[in-house]
Order: C-alpha cells, then structure tokens, then sequence
C-alpha cells in the first residue's frame, strides 16, 4: 500500500520484531504492493528483514473478523514455511518465499489497537521483482508452469486450509446490489448514474467515492446479476466434475514474482491452501502449449471449465473489496485512488 497506516506505531513494531531476535537500527516504509503494508528492516551487522503488516480488518479471505483473519492467515503462512521447510525426508520447496517463524514458532504475531494487524517477517531477498501488469514471455511461462506443477505434486502440509470456490463477501455483494439498485440513481436513471460515476470528487460524508460508487453499480446491476448466476453455474460444474485438490498459491501473477536471471521465486504467499489446480493456472497459461506443458509434469488436464471460474472469481472478489472500502466511511488516499481505478475496470469488463 502507498498509505501507511496512521494507527500503527513504529514503536511498536520494533518491539515485535524482538520476538524473531531482530533488533533494527532502520525501518524503511516500503509504498508497494497492493492490500498489505511493507518495511524493510536492517539492524546494526547490516542483516536486512522484509516486513508484511496485514490489516485483518480487511483480509475477508482469510476471516470475516479480525479475530479469524489472524486465524486464517496463520494457516496460509504456516503452510509456505512448511513447504519451504524439509520435512518427512523431502527436501524443502526452495522457490517459496516463506515467511520466517519466531523463536516460539509463530509466523504471524498480532500487532496494533485491538490487534487489528498481523506481522509477518521475511527474508530480504536480492531479485528482480515483477509488476502485475507485466506480460510473460514464453519463456518465462515455462519455468513458472513448471514450478506450479511441482507445487501442485507436493504432499499438503497439515497447515493446509481447504479453500471453498465461493465468493468470501457474497452476502456483501448481494447487499450492495440491492441497496444500491433501490437508491434514487438505480438502473432507471442511466445518465444519471454515469455522470455520478465520472465524478469521484463528489459525495457526501461517508466519503469521495460512496456515491460514484452506487451510481456505477446502479449502472451495471443487471449485467453483475447476470455474472453471479454463470458464477454460480461454473460453481456447481466444479462440485460435481469431483477435481482433486492440491496445494495452491492462488496469485501467482507476475506481481508476485521475483526473479533471479532465468529462475523465479513465488511470493506472498497469504490465500495459499487446497483447491482445484485451475486457480492457479488461469493466471499464467494463457495458451494451449501453456497448459500442454503442465499436463505432461503433472498428468492432469487443466478443465476449461475450471479456468474461467477462478478467471471470473477474481474479478468478482476484487469487486466486493472495493466496493466494501466505498460503502465504509473513508477519506481521499492514493490507495483509494488506486481502489476506483480498478473498480471502474472490474466493473467495465463484468458488465
């Protein structure tokens, strides 16, 4: 996130890191990334650490709370630095960038008022990061195919959460729609609406993007309505197509990326657990020799069906993020920028 978060205190921070023997002389914010918070630390022998602060108030996909978002994130980060870890005589999976556990063996410590953040403390690695927007080559596919694959055949630690296809904010999103189909600027007042949602600098108290924000999806209601049902669809073709579940990463875009010349590492590693291979594979097997070559390191072939679930639950998870940070009382930020920059996107191509 470009915007730290004006409730934490560095101080603290600090404090926390002596839980994994870190004492830094410096912390760096770090403005990258987008839903969690980054520093990078350094103590007096030149050591370098790199911090990951998640705001478990809005983590939905590891718990409706921040209580069982910590709960759900420990499971995530347990899991990669168990892959990470040798364990039953096989070796560790040496391209996941794990987070490092305490001296207790924690990955994750909670931190802030009301514990509403969760620390996590990794290694500084020395690689070329990638950008979600890049486009990979061929030959840059490969070597991220093959390393899915070998993920994929790894027995699942016991860590491991089972991750369920549905929406995590679905009754949020329902809601929203039939709120804001009700409003004054629903489906009826189309021009309306569009003039609203080119405006963001407009709204009430609740905050700059409250109302663009229900005109757009006053806009657009009937055709997301339309997008839950093939959602719902592909949904039930999954539960009955009976797919083996296998340890996933679930973002492996190229913004999670980090490269060493021809070789990559897999970071962020915060909505792993089991699920249908096609949740990872949609991100980076775009073409039919993509997904040829992960049939033969794997023997299972990739479901089309699969594919554009995941596909099009993306899209819709990030809606109910964006829309659940518009409906909440906020103030103009870069990172609310950011968020109606991609809602206006999102909301193009769904609807």
């Amino acid at each position: 996130m470009k915007d730290r978060p004006p409730d934490l205190d560095e101080h603290e921070l600090r404090r926390e890191l002596r839980v994994w023997e870190i004492e830094p002389v410096t912390l760096t914010y770090v403005p990258v990334g987008f839903g969690d918070h980054h520093w990078r630390a350094m103590d007096a022998l030149g050591r370098e650490w790199f911090l990951t602060v998640a705001d478990l108030a809005h983590k939905e996909y590891c718990g409706d709370t921040p209580e069982s978002a910590l709960q759900g994130l420990r499971h995530a980060m347990d899991t990669a630095a168990a892959l990470r870890e040798e364990a039953f005589g096989r070796p560790g999976l040496d391209f996941v960038v794990a987070p490092l556990r305490t001296v207790d063996g924690e990955t994750v410590r909670p931190l802030g008022p009301g514990a509403r953040y969760g620390l996590s403390v990794f290694p500084y690695v020395e690689a070329t990061p990638g950008s979600f927007d890049d486009q990979l080559a061929p030959e840059e596919r490969a070597p991220l195919i093959d390393l899915l694959a070998t993920l994929h055949t790894t027995a699942p630690p016991a860590s491991a959460p089972v991750l369920s296809p549905e929406l995590t904010s679905r009754l949020m999103l329902e809601e929203a729609l039939r709120e804001w189909e009700e409003q004054p600027g629903g489906p009826g007042a189309r021009g309306e609406a569009k003039a609203v949602a080119e405006s963001p600098a407009q709204g009430g108290d609740e905050g700059p993007y409250a109302e663009p924000a229900r005109a757009l999806v006053a806009k657009h209601a009937a055709g997301l309505r339309q997008r839950l049902d093939e959602f719902d669809r592909l949904v039930t073709e999954l539960s009955r197509s009976g797919a083996e579940l296998v340890v996933t990463h679930g973002e492996p875009h190229p913004g999670n990326l980090l490269w060493r010349g021809d070789r990559c590492l897999l970071a962020d590693w915060d909505t792993a657990g089991l699920a249908a291979p096609e949740r990872d594979l949609w991100h980076i097997a775009p073409l039919s020799e993509d997904l040829a070559r992960y049939q033969a390191a794997t023997g299972r072939t990739p479901d089309p069906s699969a594919l554009a679930l995941y596909r099009l639950r993306w899209d819709l998870e990030d809606l109910t993020v964006y829309l659940g940070w518009f409906r909440a009382p906020h103030v103009p930020t870069q990172d609310m920028a950011q968020g109606w920059a991609g809602l206006t996107e999102i909301m193009s191509r769904l609807a």
